[in-house]
């Protein structure tokens, strides 16, 4: 089997092609008009599932009302929700995971443990 030389006009279709439209823009999803929204709504959802999954054993006041109060600000409020117990914790990773899966940049989730 021989093969062919590609020709200069195919190169240059083939080179223009990928100027005009490189190869990741073609892939990429455009985001909902509302994505923060979107992305709150997925979340929310996605948040009553582990907790009907894992339940709230290990789980502390302060976390779920932390989390709670992150929930009802349209997730806006960033970096309030400390896990601390090995459960926390879990459920915390659990929510990093899910919310990449959906497309969520990990910036977006609430948890983060202030030093005193």
């Amino acid at each position: 089997m021989t093969r062919k030389p590609i020709t200069l006009i195919a190169l240059a279709l083939l080179s223009g092609l990928a100027v005009s439209h490189p190869i990741g823009a073609l892939a990429q999803p455009v985001p909902p008009e509302n994505w923060p929204a979107v992305k709150c709504e997925r979340y929310t959802k996605a948040y009553a599932g582990a907790l009907a999954k894992f339940g709230r054993k290990g789980l502390g006041q302060p976390f779920l009302e932390a989390h709670e109060a992150f929930l009802a600000s349209g997730c806006s409020i960033r970096g309030e929700v400390c896990p601390r117990s090995a459960e926390e914790l879990n459920l915390a990773n659990v929510m990093v995971i899910m919310g990449m899966n959906q497309g969520m940049a990990s910036t977006f989730m609430p948890f983060a443990c202030r030093k005193p």
